[in-house]
């Protein structure tokens, strides 16, 4: 461990960590791109795909060499409107907003566990030390304790950049996650604003697919970053608000963390809708991924839209990509609401538990079968509730 965390575990024996991050390298023509693995500490990787993209049309694209690094020289590297896409057989896709000059990014390797989830976080070269912390019951996940129940740190960075990596192989149901980044750096200034100006940014992948993207809040002080939780029945919430810790007590820090209401504008409502009939089209011409896509684009406009994350689901689920399709489906079960609200919320668990009953989970699938219940009377329930306590889940 750093000789700097050493002195400071002295004096203090708790705090906080947990990481993922980028490593910055710039030439005066080109543009160099290091690509990293997000579970091993410097691996480089090699023959991934980088492409950067404006709008959809404008392009650049690279392969990586042995050292991780691709060599590109468009034009719009730093357009804030440009992304940043790198592809990797046995990888997520990574998808992040330039500016992306001089950059490092680490890709996760993709996760086969239904309940499992990947943090990575990545930062510039200040603060030096940003640390990632996971908590729920009984666990905090952090440098000083990088092992815990079903998750564990998987790369610690003290010197800029990162990766930090948080790794959840299976979220306990009925229990509450909370992920923060913490300064440490500036561990006990609660003024600071090095924290809001490190470019830091969360991604958060499950199954084969990076479902969520958080940037640190800007023009706001605080040395601790709450950046979303996952509630007791599985949904991810966003919260993306800063605040401040005199050190040890983080426990209490993030719990006073509130969700951060967000405002969408009626263009916004009406581009969210536009994008999810786009989807449905798109699905019922057999076109998966192209339905994946559109109905992840209308979320990116509304988050609070129930419909296409159900619709999401359903996409997932038929394209095999289960890990997804029960988070799409939690957040569709969190948003319904009106007059079809039961329904929804009935299918959504059905749906998760025939996804549990086909990976020969048969207590999640009866729980998955209950609440569907629960929710709407249909003997398709019944029947699936008696076949799971015939394989001896109670």
């Amino acid at each position: 461990m750093d000789s700097k965390k050493i002195n400071f575990l002295k004096a203090v024996p708790f705090l906080i960590a947990t990481t993922f991050g980028m490593v910055a390298q710039s030439q005066a023509a080109n543009i160099n791109v290091q690509i990293l693995s997000a579970t091993i500490k410097d691996q480089r990787i090699n023959g991934a795909t980088a492409i950067l993209q404006k709008n959809g049309e404008q392009s650049a694209t690279g392969t990586t060499n042995s050292q991780g690094l691709v060599n590109l020289s468009p034009s719009f590297a730093d357009d804030p409107s440009a992304l940043l896409i790198v592809k990797k057989a046995g990888y997520s896709n990574l998808v992040v907003k330039c500016p992306c000059a001089g950059m490092t990014y680490a890709i996760s390797p993709v996760m086969t566990n239904l309940d499992g989830m990947r943090i990575v976080l990545n930062w510039g070269a200040t603060p030096p030390d940003l640390d990632s912390h996971l908590l729920f019951k009984n666990n905090h996940i952090f440098f000083q304790n990088k092992n815990g129940t079903d998750a564990l740190l998987d790369v610690d960075d003290t010197d800029g950049y990162g990766p930090e990596t948080t790794t959840i192989m299976r979220k306990h149901d009925g229990e509450r996650y909370v992920y923060a980044v913490h300064s440490f750096s500036n561990y006990a200034d609660t003024t600071t604003h090095d924290l809001s100006n490190s470019g830091a940014k969360v991604f958060v992948y499950v199954g084969q697919t990076l479902i969520r993207t958080y940037y640190v809040p800007t023009h706001t002080i605080g040395n601790l970053w709450t950046v979303f939780a996952i509630t007791e029945s599985g949904e991810i919430q966003d919260i993306n608000t800063m605040g401040g810790t005199n050190g040890p007590n983080l426990e209490s820090s993030t719990n006073q963390a509130t969700i951060s209401p967000v405002t969408y504008s009626a263009s916004d409502l009406d581009s969210a809708k536009s994008l999810n009939r786009q989807g449905e089209d798109a699905y019922h011409a057999g076109n998966l991924d192209e339905s994946i896509r559109l109905y992840q684009s209308a979320i990116d406009q509304d988050r609070n839209y129930g419909q296409a994350y159900s619709n999401l689901g359903l996409a997932f689920q038929k394209a095999g990509r289960v890990a997804e399709a029960l988070w799409a489906n939690r957040k569709a079960i969190a948003l319904a609401s009106g007059s079809t609200a039961a329904t929804v919320r009935a299918s959504a668990h059905y749906n998760n538990g025939k996804i549990y009953e086909a990976a020969n989970q048969w207590i999640d699938a009866l729980r998955e079968y209950r609440l569907a219940k629960n929710e709407k009377a249909n003997p398709v329930y019944d029947k699936s509730i008696q076949r799971m306590q015939q394989k001896g889940a109670q």
